[in-house]
């Protein structure tokens, strides 16, 4: 039996970024030991994805970031763009792979934090702590005991809601034969794409260099597509829209993220937390993850390395939650035009405080300022609803 203070199970963002903390115990901090358990190449194991993130000034992954842009720029379903320069803050894009190789390289470095691969099978957690039963790729079955486990292993179902969407996208990695981006500008929301009946659609570009970029296209509704169906849609776009001419696709990514208003619990036992998406590290407004999991870790590591009670903390304010439970609800009714309602925010706010408030870090007046820039009534009347709607959970993936 392996015997640590803190087990992470799953090395996602979460996971890795938990115990890239703990492997760097602040000056006066206590030293924490930990391992980390990933499952085996195989399904358990997340695939491939690509995190993007904004923050201002130098990060603490730099060194494995694929590329960062200070200029946005958002079309709107007629074609008219919205190009801001968003200084201080800067738009980066994080390879998990790379970013696996950055920490990797840190826990080598480190007495305290061990990887080891294996599938984890059963957690049983009490107030004295918790066993983690795991098995080997070649079938050898390995007990952790610890004081503290961190959960970041995606859930096997959502919490029950009000409103559940789902962002669901597929990329290519794209070499043009002509210089054909700008590298200096990322493109954020291209809404000339065709719109869905429901929900909304459109084109992200992030361009590495004049010939390289990462293309993607991305729906927000209930169920995803068929695959050639976004092979399709992509076409159209890097064709018709882009115009890139000839390119070659190297590589290719799919994902779905929940956008949901559902109540995500931070404690599975008395010893036993979630973090990241299974924490509710997820903004529900837009999907994105890595900066919320960045604030959920620095409180845990330091709650660890300060002996205090290491609970995760909120990924999201109250009124963050609350403010896009209403988003999410207008969307969902059909009240408000998805593609309509982001584009009017991008032309009308400033990119860098909307930035700020997708984050969480805009005062009350600022939030207000956003507010007012929304279809006003009838998010009005989506937020008198909310509190009459049943939270039910949701079937199938």
């Amino acid at each position: 039996m392996l015997h640590a203070e803190v087990a992470i199970l799953g090395a996602g963002a979460a996971g890795l970024s938990l115990a890239h903390r703990l492997s760097h115990p602040a000056p006066l901090g206590r030293r924490v030991t930990a391992v980390l358990l990933d499952a085996p190449p195989g399904p358990l194991r997340p695939p491939r994805r690509t995190w993007c993130f904004w923050e201002a000034g130098d990060g603490p992954y730099d060194d494995a970031v694929t590329a960062a842009w200070r200029r946005l720029r958002v079309h709107d379903p007629t074609g008219r763009p919205t190009e801001d320069d968003i200084a201080p803050l800067r738009y980066k894009m994080l390879r998990s792979d790379d970013f696996a190789c950055h920490v990797d390289h840190a826990l080598a470095q480190s007495d305290d934090v061990r990887r080891l691969e294996a599938a984890v099978e059963t957690v049983r957690g009490d107030a004295d702590g918790a066993e983690i039963l795991a098995r080997t790729d070649d079938g050898r079955p390995v007990t952790v005991h610890a004081r503290w486990v961190f959960d970041s292993r995606p859930l096997a179902r959502l919490p029950a809601a009000r409103t559940t969407l789902l962002q669901h996208f597929h990329g290519w990695f794209v070499r043009t034969d002509r210089p054909a981006f700008d590298p200096g500008t990322a493109m954020l929301m291209d809404f000339r794409v065709p719109q869905p009946p429901q929900g909304l659609a459109f084109g992200y570009l992030l361009p590495t260099d004049r010939h390289r970029a990462l293309v993607e296209y991305t729906e927000f509704s209930h169920a995803v597509l068929p695959r050639r169906a976004y092979d399709e849609a992509l076409r159209r776009y890097t064709d018709d829209t882009l115009r890139l001419g000839g390119f070659e696709v190297t590589e290719t990514e799919t994902g779905v993220i929940p956008m949901t208003d559902a109540r995500f619990a931070r404690r599975a036992a008395p010893s036993v937390f979630r973090i990241g998406a299974a924490g509710g590290a997820t903004r529900p407004s837009t999907g994105y993850t890595f900066s919320a999991v960045q604030r959920q870790t620095r409180a845990v590591a330091e709650a660890l390395h300060a002996d205090r009670h290491p609970l995760p903390p909120p990924a999201h304010s109250a009124r963050s939650r609350a403010m896009d439970a209403v988003m999410l609800r207008a969307l969902d009714s059909g009240r408000v035009d998805g593609a309509a309602f982001f584009a009017r925010l991008f032309a009308q706010v400033p990119m860098r405080r909307l930035l700020r408030f997708l984050d969480g870090e805009t005062r009350l007046h600022e939030d207000l300022s956003v507010g007012i820039r929304t279809p006003v009534l009838p998010m009005l009347r989506s937020a008198a609803e909310l509190p009459w709607l049943p939270r039910t959970p949701r079937h199938g993936p």
